[in-house]
């Protein structure tokens, strides 16, 4: 029979996306990835799929976790939709 053990589990969030509200009330993810160029913050809209992803590059030196939302609204205005390449 298999024994249950007490492991600690890491509850705490992410520090790599954090969801937000839009200026219309929409609410969006922006999810975050470092690499040696800056750091890749892509926005998705969870309650309204008509609108377009959009995406932005940025110098970060904190995580996207604590950064306010005035910043984020900023960058989702600032970074270009997301479309099909053709």
């Amino acid at each position: 029979m298999p024994r249950l053990t007490n492991k600690e589990v890491n509850t705490r969030p992410s520090g790599g996306e954090r969801v937000f509200t839009d200026a219309f009330g929409r609410l969006w993810s922006a999810a975050s990835h470092k690499d040696d160029q800056g750091t890749t913050v892509v926005f998705t809209c969870i309650n309204d799929g008509r609108q377009s992803g959009r995406a932005i590059l940025i110098d970060l030196t904190q995580e996207v976790g604590d950064v306010g939302d005035e910043i984020l609204r900023a960058w989702l205005e600032a970074a270009p939709r997301i479309g099909r390449l053709t």
